[in-house]
């Protein structure tokens, strides 16, 4: 297959996916007897013509960065890290250590510590499934899938059986100390001219940001993240050169699993002020199509991010707002998932014939 130009298969191929989920979108709304234009300008001005609406989409896309983050840096080791899930929720129990039994002078400490517990608890559940990748041959995909579930059962025994305070019917811990509220954007100078109303995104939205830079920092700019690259691309050829394959698959899946468990403090610790159930969202799961759509590139994944954060929050609206149900917003996301990740082969092989039509050389050039 003749290869695209790297604009093309950066900016145009994503493009044309979204083009596709779109159009098979509409079609989906069409066949429940709604207007798709409709969902659309519901969905565009819920998410993004007011700031209480990027107030949410933020602090969606807020998650998906660390979750997208986390997938990406697995993936340059050729590791497909599907345990983000579990290890977001193993974060958010580090984190509610750290704010519960901790009394923090300030909130900006108390965020040091949360992210430090977050990542190491993340880090520590990802460590098992690469062990036994690196030290056993245990494929990640399937150690990093069960070790989902058993996140979430023990998470619900620490809920209710250890964390939960007497006499609290719900499944969680209790409320966090004020000294480790989080400021949101209508409480931070300046954006608190824009932010009027309380909105859940929060200062952890800079984290993430910072943590983009670092993944690409780490994996274009240091020597760790060269062996991480040159080990993703061929282990053979890596080993060759003397790099050690338990170190770079033990490193790559730490890394991975500290930036999903750091995935915690945004919506733990920034946004509900405390551990309860299923506390990830599923946000472990957005990320693997985060980090497709954006190519395993930090700044891909931020703007992909950015995106899922818009359907969710759109599809939220169109929940309120419209008659279509809010589970359309999912087979929305399955079908960005689709397109970009399962077919998008087929999308670059169609682009690539196009490419090479007009790269080829007319009847009277080639005579």
């Amino acid at each position: 297959m003749d290869r695209l130009p790297r604009w093309a298969d950066v900016a145009l191929v994503p493009l044309i996916s979204l083009v596709l989920a779109a159009i098979i979108s509409a079609l989906v709304i069409l066949a429940i007897g709604q207007d798709p234009w409709e969902a659309i300008t519901v969905m565009v001005e819920g998410a993004l013509m007011s700031p209480y609406g990027w107030g949410y989409t933020l602090y969606y896309t807020t998650s998906f960065i660390f979750t997208g983050l986390a997938v990406t840096v697995a993936f340059h080791a050729s590791l497909f890290n599907i345990g983000g899930e579990g290890q977001a929720q193993l974060g958010g129990l580090g984190v509610a250590l750290a704010c519960l039994f901790i009394p923090w002078p300030h909130w900006t400490i108390a965020l040091l510590a949360a992210t430090l517990a977050a990542a190491v608890f993340g880090a520590a559940w990802a460590a098992i499934p690469a062990y036994l990748q690196a030290k056993r041959g245990s494929h990640i995909v399937i150690t990093t899938i069960m070790f989902n579930y058993i996140a979430a059962s023990l998470l619900i025994f620490v809920l209710g059986d250890v964390l939960r305070p007497l006499g609290q019917m719900d499944t969680a811990t209790a409320n966090f100390p004020a000294a480790a509220h989080l400021p949101s954007f209508n409480e931070i100078p300046g954006l608190s001219l824009i932010f009027t109303k309380g909105v859940p995104a929060n200062v952890t939205f800079f984290i993430a940001l910072a943590a983009a830079w670092l993944v690409w920092a780490l994996l274009w700019r240091t020597r760790l993240g060269y062996q991480i690259r040159a080990f993703g691309k061929s282990e053979p050829a890596a080993r060759y050169a003397g790099i050690n394959a338990t170190k770079i698959t033990m490193v790559a899946m730490l890394l991975s699993g500290a930036l999903a468990g750091m995935m915690a403090i945004n919506n733990v610790m920034g946004e509900a002020e405390r551990l309860v159930g299923n506390s990830a969202s599923g946000a472990g799961f957005i990320g693997i199509a985060v980090a497709l759509m954006g190519r395993n590139h930090p700044l891909g994944v931020v703007l992909a991010a950015l995106l899922f954060g818009f359907l969710f929050q759109g599809g939220a609206e169109l929940g309120l707002w419209t008659k279509i149900p809010i589970e359309l917003r999912t087979v929305v996301q399955g079908l960005v998932i689709l397109f970009t990740g399962a077919l998008d082969v087929m999308v670059r092989m169609g682009l690539a014939r196009v490419f090479a039509l007009f790269r080829s050389p007319r009847p009277a050039e080639a005579a």
